[in-house]
């Protein structure tokens, strides 16, 4: 039962700020301050941005982090905002809609522990013991760890959403500006998925 008592941490971080299609990805990794060490080992010794594993390493991570949840050792939380949000409310707006989301998932935890924030990101001021670190995803293993979630989530995501949009190769690029992408939208323009505002300088 002391174990209980333990200081939780809430990392949080995105996925997907700047693709021309595709949600926003918001997670919150909540864990005890005591799991720490384990969470580092996890994720292979030394805290790193999630951009700096492959995808079968970032998905293998994942897989360890669903066994740690099955046993209730974590917890974390995701949210998708999608292109529509962003296209009609705004980058920031579905940035702050996502973390408010999450964090409401995490109910009194997010009340009680510490919420440590990636880059620019910011909690609702009614979360007071909350903290932003610049290259949070580098330095704070919840926030690399709420890294993880987010990409393999949304990463997910974009290969389901490929099936439905099979001629713009979602799964391979996931919604970012590659030359692919760009081949496929002059070819085939926008689909119902590609954030319009993003999405205003190219011809297609």
């Amino acid at each position: 039962m002391e174990r209980m008592k333990e200081v939780k941490i809430i990392g949080v971080d995105e996925a997907g700020r700047g693709p021309l299609a595709g949600p926003l990805t918001l997670a919150a990794f909540l864990a005890p301050q005591g799991l720490q060490n384990k969470l580092i080992k996890i994720i292979g010794g030394k805290i790193k941005d999630s951009k700096q594993f492959s995808p079968n390493k970032r998905y293998a991570i994942y897989r360890e982090f669903l066994k740690l949840r099955k046993v209730n050792k974590i917890s974390f939380f995701v949210s998708h905002i999608s292109n529509k949000i962003i296209d009609n409310k705004g980058i920031s707006y579905a940035t702050r809609l996502g973390i408010k989301r999450c964090l409401k998932d995490c109910r009194e935890d997010a009340h009680l522990g510490k919420i440590r924030l990636d880059g620019l990101l910011k909690a609702p001021e009614e979360y007071k013991n909350q903290k932003t670190i610049i290259g949070g995803d580098g330095k704070n293993i919840f926030i690399a760890c709420a890294s993880i979630v987010s990409k393999v989530r949304r990463d997910r995501l974009m290969r389901r959403l490929s099936k439905k949009y099979p001629k713009y190769s979602f799964e391979i690029h996931k919604g970012y500006g590659t030359k692919l992408h760009y081949e496929r939208l002059r070819k085939y323009g926008l689909s119902e998925i590609h954030r319009k505002s993003f999405c205003k300088n190219i011809k297609v």
